[in-house]
Parts: structure tokens; C-alpha cells; sequence
């Protein structure tokens, strides 16, 4: 299991807050402000639960019949999960939100029900329909539920080249009704849940149906549908991505540290705090912020009785553990000079972009071509540059080009590396001029 982050995940993205901004699509503005005198549009109408609020399925006979209501349905399944990030190590779904076309709205307590068989069956064959799948996916793939098919219609929207892809800005653009932001980056580990979080749950997955229906058509129109397809399949048959070398270096704010010593400070402190976390499931960060990690390496305390009188290992939950960080201390405190983690984090990737200049001249002018050549082509198809082509393959692929610059083995390179052949067969000629300077 991996270790949670320090902060919340991307929760707040699967609902109305909208991911990060690219560079090619510009965000909408508000708009002009009425004049004196004027009013506004109206907002629009509300979203509501056609069926009310369902009770949660919290029992091995009411997953029953949930599991009978559902293969009685037609159609693809929307589908949704409630995690606890932030409060709980890992990434656990807390909740499970289901919906289908003649069956109705499902909340299913994937911590209460101790049988999942049937509900693994009757979700094998339908397509599921997902807002920012990969968000989804790993906790559900926990309890062995994946997908056969599957539609994202957070990626559809980027696909269309909408300006704001979260799920309320979407339902607003596309349905005409507003969805409300509320509980979802609340602690899902709750029992019981409060109504008002399991009517925000069931509120997830109520337009998801429409949403799908209306924005296929949209890719299709656009000629964007085979595209799609073809990402959909990517992000189900993705594999678990590989465990970090050294995920302490991912600690915020570690880049102030300078020293080599202050480095070992924070990744004992880390690991330290990671099996904690892990043995009494508890989020990292609740234990003690990174903010304390890094202000440790900065003081380098030299015993325990110096670390518990910096904040952030005085509180009550971290001072639970005092003899865990004073030992983790010890262990940083021991390590040979010659042993001490480096400064620069070797990753197999190339240097940071910003280094190419520098480090390989040739190769940062090749860099530059690609991108303005990838930008231009991605303005004029009316999507994100990075749904393009990931930017991390483009530097790995400028900064170690194939021998053969030919466009025939950069899109050989480009399939090896995982890109899609709708993706191969728009930029390969690019790259390839970019790489030779044609």
C-alpha cells in the first residue's frame, strides 16, 4: 500500500474545484459584471435526486439486493467512491456510489458488507462511467472491482477542449444545473455517515449517465470519439504505478535543505512516521506536517529531548510516538558521512528542463522546437498539450532522441513508450522535425 500523501489527494478535483489550468486552454473568465441597475443570468437550477436519497447498503442482504436491482438495469453503470485522505493511511474507499438506468441510486459500504462476489459479477460486462477514473480505480481495484469498459468524463471534457473539466462546472456547461461542492475532502471513515454527505455522494453519480450520453455525442461530432476510446482503454489497463525510490524526497519543503545531514534527518523522520501511520491507520501528516520534518533537518537537533521541543512533535498525537522519532533521530545521527543522501535525486528520468541549457544546449533547442511545434498542434485540434502527448515522454524523447531521427522510428519510440496510436500518428512527424531542425 502506498503511503498517503501529506495533504488531501485529488478529491476536491473530482467535484467542483477544477484540476490545474494548462497552458493551452485558458480558463473562462467570470464574465462581465452587470451594470448598475442590471442583474445577472440566473443561476441555474439546482441538481436533485430523481429517486431520493437511498439508504446506505450496509448489509450482506441489502448488497443482495442491490446486486439483483442493478442486473435488472440496461445500460452503463456510474460509478463513484468516497475515500478518507487526509485522515486514514492509504487510500481506502470508504463509500461506493452506483447508479444505473432502471435500477436507481446504490451507497454501498464497502467496510460493513464481507461479500463483494456479487457486486463483482454484475459490474463485469457494463461500461462504468467515471469523473477523473484514475482517481477511482486503484481503491476499487483494492477490493477487486475493475472495470471491462469504461467512459471518464473528466478526460472526455479535455478531449473537447472544455475550459473547465471539474464535475459541477461540467454538469453546469453540459446539463444546465448546478451542483453544489460540499464533504469531499471529509473524513468518509465516519460512521455513521451524515445525510448531508450521503446526499453529496448520491449527487455524484446522478448526472453521470446524462453526462456521458450528451458528451459522446460531442466526441463523435468532433471526430474525437475513436481518440477516446482509445484513452479510456489506456487508463483501464494501466498498470499500479511502480513504488518510489525514495518517496521521502517528496516531503514539502524539503528543497530549503542543504545539507546532506539534514537530508538523512528527514528521511529517518519519514519512515519513521510512515510505519506509524501505517500500523495505526492514520494519514502521515496527522501525525506530524512535513512543515516539522523539514524544520527538524534545518535545526539538527542532536537527541531526542531537542526534536520534541520543535513544533510539530509536541502535540498530542505525535507525542504519542516520541521514542519512534528519537530513535529515528539516533539512526540519522549514525549514518556515515559517506553514506549521507545527495543533494540531487537520482531519478532515471532526464534533468529538470530548466537545466538543458546549461547541461546540453543541443538538446534544449530540440526541447523548444517540440513543444511549440506540439503547442501549435494542440491549439489547432482544440485540446490540452498534455493530452497531446504526456510531457514527461516528450523531454525523455528530446533528451535521448532514437539514432534514426526518420518520423517512422520516433513513432516506433513513441509506442514503445506508451503513447496511443491517435497520439502516435499526430505528432511523430512533428517530433521527428524537431529532433533534425527541420
Amino acid at each position: 500500500m502506498p503511503a498517503a500523501s501529506e495533504e488531501p489527494d485529488a478529491l476536491l478535483a473530482s467535484r467542483g474545484v477544477d484540476a490545474a489550468p494548462t497552458v493551452d486552454t485558458p480558463t473562462a473568465g467570470p464574465g462581465p459584471a452587470p451594470s448598475a441597475g442590471e442583474e445577472g443570468p440566473p443561476p441555474p437550477p439546482p441538481l436533485t435526486l430523481r429517486d431520493g436519497l437511498p439508504r446506505v447498503t450496509d448489509t450482506d442482504n441489502l448488497l443482495a439486493a442491490a446486486v439483483a436491482a442493478l442486473a435488472s438495469g440496461a445500460g452503463p453503470i456510474a460509478v463513484d467512491t468516497e475515500r478518507a485522505s487526509g485522515y486514514r493511511y492509504g487510500q481506502r474507499a470508504y463509500l461506493i456510489q452506483l447508479r444505473r438506468e432502471g435500477s436507481g441510486t446504490f451507497l454501498v459500504d464497502p467496510i460493513a458488507v464481507t461479500d463483494l462476489s456479487g457486486l463483482r459479477r454484475v459490474l463485469t460486462g457494463p461500461e462504468w462511467i467515471l469523473h477523473a477514473a484514475s482517481q477511482d480505480l486503484p481503491c476499487l481495484a483494492e477490493l477487486d472491482l475493475r472495470p471491462t469498459r469504461l467512459f471518464d468524463t473528466e478526460l472526455a471534457g479535455r478531449l473537447l477542449g472544455m475550459p473547465r473539466v471539474g464535475l459541477g462546472p461540467m454538469v453546469e456547461a453540459v446539463l444546465g444545473r448546478s451542483l453544489a461542492k460540499g464533504h469531499g475532502a471529509a473524513d468518509w471513515s465516519r460512521r455513521p455517515l451524515p445525510e448531508s454527505w450521503l446526499e453529496y455522494a448520491a449527487l455524484d453519480v446522478e448526472p453521470l449517465i446524462e453526462l456521458r450520453a450528451e458528451l459522446r455525442g460531442r466526441l463523435a461530432d468532433a471526430g474525437k470519439l475513436g481518440w477516446a476510446e482509445q484513452e479510456f482503454d489506456a487508463i483501464r489497463d494501466a498498470p499500479p504505478p511502480a513504488p518510489r525510490a525514495d518517496p521521502w524526497r517528496r516531503t514539502s519543503g524539503i528543497h530549503r535543505i542543504r545539507s546532506r545531514r539534514g537530508l538523512a534527518i528527514v528521511e529517518h523522520l519519514w519512515w519513521a512516521r510512515d510505519r506509524v501511520a501505517r500500523e495505526v491507520d492514520t494519514a502521515p501528516g496527522r501525525l506530524v506536517p512535513d512543515a516539522s520534518l523539514v524544520a527538524a533537518a534545518a535545526a539538527l537537533p542532536r537527541d531526542g529531548r531537542a526534536l520534541q521541543a520543535l513544533a510539530g512533535f509536541t502535540g498530542r498525537g505525535a507525542a504519542r510516538f516520541r521514542r519512534e522519532w528519537s530513535a529515528a533521530l539516533a539512526d540519522a545521527w549514525s549514518v556515515p558521512e559517506t553514506d549521507l543522501p545527495s543533494a540531487a535525486n537520482r531519478g532515471d528520468g532526464p534533468p529538470p528542463a530548466r537545466a538543458w541549457a546549461q547541461r546540453d544546449p543541443v538538446a534544449a533547442a530540440r526541447l523548444d522546437r517540440a513543444r511549440t511545434a506540439l503547442a501549435e498542434r494542440a491549439h489547432a485540434l482544440g485540446l490540452p498539450v498534455e493530452n497531446l502527448l504526456s510531457p514527461d515522454l516528450v523531454r525523455r524523447l528530446m533528451w535521448q532522441p532514437p539514432a534514426d531521427p526518420a518520423s517512422e522510428e520516433v513513432a516506433r519510440a513513441l509506442r514503445e513508450a506508451g503513447a496511443r496510436p491517435w497520439q502516435v500518428e499526430l505528432t511523430a512527424e512533428l517530433l521527428a522535425a524537431a529532433i533534425t531542425g527541420d
